[in-house]
């Protein structure tokens, strides 16, 4: 890491790739989706009845993210999280789903014990920060 404690180029790169890259991030994101499309308080929050149009977005976002392509910024602009999930109500029993389902894919991914709590670490902070309610 560079004095600043911000990762180089070449350090996120590393990250993309220890995450498996592309491959790897799709299969997260393909298992979290599953496990979306099958419960009811988290489906609701996808207007789309298909979720492939999300699930290409959320793994765009974390290959991005992660030192990849930066193809969601070119498409959608900044990721602006907690203003897209305004709409939302996201309380601790929708964090506590949405952590359910995306720790089944990261188990599916199969990373190094580094790499997989480094992802879960930044998943855990980011479910938390989306919670907007305490309201049931």
């Amino acid at each position: 890491m560079t004095d600043s404690s911000t990762p180089s180029n070449g350090e996120l790169e590393n990250l993309y790739e220890a995450m498996g890259g592309k491959a790897g991030l799709e299969k997260l994101v393909h298992v979290f989706y599953e496990g979306v499309a099958t419960d009811p308080l988290l489906k609701e929050m996808y207007p789309e009845e298909d979720l492939g149009p999300a699930e290409r977005r959320l793994s765009m976002f974390l290959e991005q993210y992660w030192g990849g392509p930066k193809t969601y910024s070119e498409e959608r602009g900044h990721p602006r999280l907690r203003m897209r999930h305004a709409p939302y109500k996201v309380n601790p029993e929708a964090r506590d789903a949405w952590l359910k389902h995306m720790r089944t894919g990261v188990d599916a991914m199969g990373l190094a014990p580094m790499y997989e709590s480094l992802l879960w670490d930044y998943l855990e902070r980011a479910a938390y920060s989306m919670v907007n309610t305490l309201d049931d």
